[in-house]
């Protein structure tokens, strides 16, 4: 063989290689293609759960999970908060919000699975002081006067203006004709679980919180209970997400109504709608 010839043997080898090689990656590239490209469901979804639900929701993500295949992990904040975030497109799967309005709002936004969206929970608010304060008891009628109780000190509650607490709490210091006295009076939390802190650490001698956040502490106590007819219904809804759809994430807010959870809820407080 001449060396022209083993040139070009060499040279036809190589081509050969090299078209194998291209050949065996686009194999490996569609025996590898990510599940989801294939049409199967993702493994991990996202809960964003208003912080009121913190327990509650961690608890039943964990039965949830311990179900499987699915893995839910759960993000917490004020019902303003997430809804801002999805509505701004976090990727975010099931939401559960502490008021129908942060849902109407993503709701007119084109962000939630409207035939998804269920009336999950409800709930009462509450007054609540240090579980050591000399406080025993408040009459909450019309016309109550709470500032020889919180002196020269404030009224812990969720900002009014972005909280669900915070506006059931204004609603219904409103009706008893109290509000625009107190409002100056009024310390803003973020959520309605900085709140409760802020009575538990006796920041404040007096909050506006959940029934469900104040059982869950040692450290304060319940004085009063607001009657249901001084503010709206608190409806916690739930809904999946617009485009976020799948079947964890549909098997998840099944669970949310199920037996399992039910329980949860019921023993922490919440109303089962």
């Amino acid at each position: 063989m001449t060396i022209r010839s083993i040139r070009g043997l060499g040279r036809s080898v190589r081509r050969a290689s090299v078209m194998l090689t291209l050949c065996l990656g686009m194999i490996f590239s569609l025996l590898t293609v990510p599940a989801c490209s294939l049409g199967d469901s993702p493994k991990s979804i996202t809960i964003f759960a208003a912080a009121s639900t913190t327990n509650v929701t961690s608890e039943i993500a964990r039965l949830f999970n311990d179900k499987g295949p699915w893995h839910a992990v759960c993000s917490f904040a004020a019902s303003s908060t997430l809804a801002k975030q999805i509505a701004n497109g976090a990727p975010a799967d099931v939401y559960i919000s502490a008021d129908r309005k942060w849902m109407d709002y993503l709701a007119d936004k084109g962000r939630i699975d409207t035939g998804t969206r269920i009336d999950l929970l409800g709930n009462r608010i509450v007054l609540i002081a240090p579980s050591d304060s000399t406080v025993i008891a408040v009459s909450l009628y019309p016309e109550c006067d709470l500032k020889p109780i919180l002196g020269d000190s404030r009224l812990a509650m969720g900002d009014p203006d972005h909280v669900p607490a915070g506006r059931y709490g204004k609603a219904a210091l409103a009706t008893l004709g109290v509000w625009a006295s107190l409002e100056r009076s009024v310390a803003r939390a973020q959520t309605v679980r900085a709140a409760l802190a802020m009575v538990e650490r006796k920041e404040t001698p007096l909050g506006v919180v959940y029934a469900t956040d104040a059982a869950i502490s040692k450290k304060v106590k319940i004085v009063a209970r607001f009657p249901e007819e001084t503010h709206p219904a608190i409806v916690y809804p739930a809904a999946i997400v617009a485009g976020r759809t799948s079947p964890p994430a549909e098997r998840f807010l099944a669970f949310l109504q199920g037996p399992e959870a039910r329980a949860v809820f019921e023993r922490a407080g919440f109303t089962v709608r």
